[in-house]
């Protein structure tokens, strides 16, 4: 078999895993996720990451299974499980359009793609950090355009761990919050303490990249 089938076939496997990703997307829900990485049993967080993985490359929104993490993990696994799989799903999804689907990403991306080329040739890493840190692209859709540009794959990798840290951190103490709040072993005044912290963790996330991009404007002035 020569490499351009094999480059078809595995080309079409994904494109056919995102249409089954989004046809059945109702289905892939915490519900669900909870009750396989509970049957798992002490695999549960590997079962975990693999699923966010996938769901990474087949396009499964991130909030979703990030939420799911941290009600399953707590706040300190649940962000190191949740922001590990998500940089090894966009790292994944980053290599498959490098190698196996640059002409399909750049009919998705369109004309954003060149934003993307002229911003990594200009910045480099430091691009790839501002692109995660002020989400001005869907975060899947993402993960395929860098890789059609020419940063390196070390650069990208560290860039996205470290940037996308403190979204990852507040929407999986988002996720536990939200399962303390359901639970009915904790006080009253630990669930408004928990969900304080949570607020202000989405707070954070949310005010920060208008901050990050105010000083890049500043800078480019």
């Amino acid at each position: 078999m020569n490499r351009k089938l094999v480059r078809w076939l595995l080309l079409l496997s994904v494109i056919a895993g995102i249409v089954l990703a989004v046809v059945y997307r109702d289905q892939l829900n915490a519900e669900t996720i909870t009750q396989w990485v509970d049957n798992a049993g002490i695999i549960g967080p590997l079962v975990f990451m693999l699923i966010y993985i996938v769901g990474t490359v087949y396009f499964v929104p991130g909030s979703v299974l990030t939420l799911t993490g941290g009600a399953l993990f707590g706040p300190l696994l649940g962000t190191f499980y949740n922001l590990t799989a998500a940089t090894l799903g966009a790292t994944l999804s980053f290599l498959i359009a490098r190698y196996l689907a640059s002409d399909w990403v750049a009919r998705q991306t369109g004309g954003r793609l060149q934003q993307l080329q002229t911003g990594v040739e200009q910045e480099g890493w430091r691009f790839v950090a501002f692109v995660r840190l002020v989400p001005l692209f869907p975060f899947n859709l993402l993960n395929y355009a860098l890789g059609l540009t020419r940063i390196k794959l070390s650069h990208y990798i560290v860039a996205s761990y470290l940037c996308m840290f403190p979204g990852a951190l507040a929407y999986t103490y988002l996720g536990y919050a939200g399962r303390e709040a359901i639970a009915g072993d904790t006080s009253l005044a630990q669930k408004i303490q928990i969900g304080s912290v949570a607020l202000a963790l989405l707070a954070v996330v949310i005010f920060l990249p208008r901050w990050i991009k105010r000083l890049r404007d500043k800078k480019q002035v």
